[in-house]
Parts: C-alpha cells; structure tokens; sequence
C-alpha cells in the first residue's frame, strides 16, 4: 500500500491547484486523473477551448463583416475550420503540459486511473487496463467536478445531438444550430457558431437570459445578442429531439403549455446546466451521502466522514473554476491546520459574449428581496471615449451601494473586456470599499475602465462624462 499525507481525486482546477498548493507545504501527495491529461473539463474541453474559439470567431467576424471595413481594412478572409480547431487543440495541450510541470516542481504526484473510496483513509485507483492499486492518506479530497444535464426527451449522441465537448469539436459549421438553454454555456458556444456562418436559435424554459445574473445586465445582453443575429425562443421547452443522418428534429412547446411545434436543425446543444460527478466514487464505504440536488454537503470543506474533504463542483456553491481553484487553497491550510476563508459572497461570474457580462455581488433582485435600501450608479459604454474609438458602445457599468454607508453591494458589467475589469470591484468589495472610494481613485485615460469609475461617482450622482 502506498501512503500519501493527502490523497485528491480529481485533476481538474480544484484537484490540480490542491495538489500544487499541498506540495509547496511540504506534503507528500497524490493527485488521480484518469484522463489522458490534467486539467479537468475546464481546461480541456471547457473554459478553455471555447475562449480560444470564441477569441477565433470574433477575429474572423470582424475580418468578414463591417468591422474591419469600419477602420479602414479591406480584407477577403476564407475560414479553415480544421485550423481553428487545431490551433485550439495546441493551446489546450499546451497548458496541461504546463500543470504537469508545476505537479514535478513541487512533488506532487500524477497517478493515472480513476479513483474510488475504500472505507476510512483508503483509496483504490483502477488503471486504463483494469489494474488496481490501494492508496491510503491522512486527508483524501474529493475534487470530481461535474458532468452536463441530461434532457428528458433529448438523448446526446455528440453526432447530431451535441453536449459542450461536442458542440467545441464540430467539423463543419451548422446551417442551423439550435441551443437548449440561455445560460453561459449555450449563449458562448452559440455565439462561436453564429459568428462562423450558422443561423443560431436558442430555447430557453425561462421568460430570460442568463439565469442568476442582474435582470438588467441579462437584457441588455439578450438585446445585443439578438441585433447581432441570434434568435431567442424564450418560455419554451423542448420534449423531444429525432435524429437522422442530416439533421434533428425538435419538438418544441410553450414552459406555460400550449401547442407544440417542430423546428428543423442540423445540430443541437443542449446546454441546461451542469450536475456533480459522484457516481462510483464508493461514498458509502465512508458512510457519505449526496443531497437532493446530487451535491456532496460540506461543513469548512469538510464532509460528514473523518478525513474527507470536497471542493469544486461537486459540492455546493456556484460551479465556477476559480471558485474551486480558491477552495483548493482554503481546502489545503485547513488541512495543515492554519485559519483560511473564502468569501463566497464575492466570486465574481462571467460570461464570455461579446459584449461580456461580468458581477460579482448582490443583484437588484436579491437586494430588494432582502429589503436592503441602496443606490445606483450606472454609466454607459456609448459615453466612454475608449470604447466609441472601438466601436464596442453596447452595455454598460452598473454599481450599487448601501444608501447609508455607501459600502459597495454589487456590481453588474454588460461591455468590452469587462472580463478583466470586474476584479477590481472584487478588490474593493473585498476592502468594504465605498462607492465614493472607487469614484476617487484616478483612473487611466482613455480606457474602458473609466467606466467603472463614473459610474461610481453615478452613485453619488457627479457623473463628469455622462
């Protein structure tokens, strides 16, 4: 029997950062992966190849559309789809030779099959070739992830009937592609197809877009999406889907009932979210069991059973690879037993359209719900200089504030690269910033991030460029 001070299964951003970040203290560790590489969904057929397609796509829309013609560049692209993909694939292998580096620079090791529990501090891994081997750990971290939701009536084959690993591996591009589900999955990857030449319908159960985001950031971005091309069904199901050799056919009727109807396509997504992987983990034999909702409960990261841990999507909070990359961190000082917190209230969700979406925070809807008095300050993009020298005015910077203290409570952003402006509200909500300390910290010009600032200053309504 081999015996680690920790044992993770599960390679993805949660169980790869937990293996690093137990290395570096000094622990010997064990990380198994029974993928042909690290990583994890997000990494290899998840956050990372659709950013890569979606960088791609947007490149290639500007290129054919009026964008370029805009700045003065005349140009006649032709799309090589296999190139796209391949360049994809490259990036993708690259990064996970990456973590298989940082596993030898810190001694942490790769075992690769599939692991399961085997009562109290004991793992059994199961090889390619049906081998089994028995760990045993002081502290074992389940880190599976999660898989996609399966649709009632709808059976994915990833020929015709696609999940997000065969909606990101297509080799040609859909005449027609329709989407089962208006989130952050269905609404990227339809927008990678769109913009490549495919009509894209999206069939959304809800009466919106984007479920859980701030009402008015989802609508604005449903608007954009819809004048760049993308059709929206919304309050409506699908109940069925037939393949054939060419195409499928889905049966489609309103969520509040009421006649059916068929809609032709030559592929579908479905894209209604996501459901923790615990299955034949072998939690009985640590007396575990999951909740109503498929999720592994946790107390502090901790599971009911002595010397158990979870982090990740297989456990509650938002299904999110930086909420398990900074679970992992937390996860592992507990483990050496040193005081560590995450702050759930303040992890940030983006969702990679064009314009983003970005938040991080309370939502108008949760702060009324709450019955919390606040304010708001909004700026739009079309007012920000840099942004309408780019030709990117759509959406816009949204902040509330506590009406008493002015404590920042939220943060919604519907924009240009808002994905890598969101962090400093994370900052400064993490510092129980007030509104009118963002609207007095000096701010480059020109730049996107400008925004951010008035509409701060919005909160205390001296907007200057507005």
């Amino acid at each position: 029997m081999n015996h680690y001070d920790v044992v993770i299964i599960g390679g993805g951003p949660g169980g790869y950062n937990a293996a690093i970040h137990a290395g570096q203290r000094g622990l010997k560790v064990a990380c198994i992966e029974g993928r042909g590489t690290l990583g994890g969904t997000c990494l290899n057929v998840g956050c990372i190849p659709s950013k890569s397609l979606l960088h791609a796509s947007e490149l290639y829309e500007a290129a054919t559309g009026e964008a370029f013609k805009k700045l003065g560049i005349e140009v006649n692209p032709t799309l090589n789809l296999s190139q796209m993909m391949a360049q994809k694939a490259e990036s993708v292998t690259g990064l996970t030779k990456g973590i298989e580096f940082l596993f030898r620079k810190y001694k942490a090791e790769w075992i690769k099959g599939w692991g399961r529990l085997a009562g109290p501090g004991k793992v059994i891994v199961t090889d390619a070739a049906g081998v089994e081997t028995e760990l045993s750990a002081r502290d074992i971290i389940i880190a599976t992830g999660s898989e996609p939701t399966p649709l009632p009536g709808v059976t994915i084959d990833n020929t015709r009937i696609l999940d997000s690993t065969g909606a990101l591996s297509l080799s040609e591009v859909p005449r027609h592609l329709v989407v089962i589900g208006a989130g952050v999955i269905g609404l990227e990857l339809g927008s990678v197809w769109r913009r490549l030449g495919a009509q894209v319908t999206v069939v959304e159960f809800l009466d919106h877009v984007a479920h859980g985001t701030d009402l008015e950031a989802g609508k604005t971005l449903h608007r954009s999406l819809s004048r760049q091309g993308m059709q929206f069904r919304l309050g409506s199901k699908v109940t069925s889907a037939l393949p054939t050799d060419t195409g499928v056919t889905l049966t489609v009727e309103p969520a509040a009932g009421g006649e059916a109807e068929l809609i032709e396509a030559d592929y579908v997504l479905v894209s209604i979210g996501r459901r923790p992987v615990t299955k034949g983990l072998g939690l009985e034999t640590v007396g575990l069991e999951v909740d109503k909702r498929g999720v592994l409960p946790n107390k502090g990261h901790r599971t009911a059973a002595e010397g158990i841990w979870v982090i990740g999507d297989v456990t509650s909070g938002p299904m999110l690879a930086h909420k398990a990359e900074d679970e992992a961190g937390v996860c592992v000082e507990r483990i050496v037993g040193k005081k560590s917190e995450l702050n759930y209230n303040l992890i940030p969700n983006v969702i990679y359209t064009q314009p983003e979406l970005a938040s991080v925070g309370k939502t108008e809807e949760q702060l009324k719900q709450e019955g919390r008095v606040y304010k708001v300050g909004k700026f739009p993009f079309s007012a920000n200089s840099r942004a309408k020298v780019n030709h990117e005015t759509d959406g816009f910077a949204k902040v509330l504030a506590d009406e008493r203290t002015d404590e920042i409570l939220g943060v919604h952003l519907v924009g240009p690269s808002v994905s890598e402006m969101i962090a400093e509200y994370c900052v400064a909500m993490e510092f129980a910033a007030s509104a009118e300390d963002v609207a007095l910290t000096c701010h480059p010009h020109p730049t996107r991030s400008e925004a951010l600032r008035q509409a701060a200053m919005a909160v205390g309504g001296h907007t200057t460029q507005a």
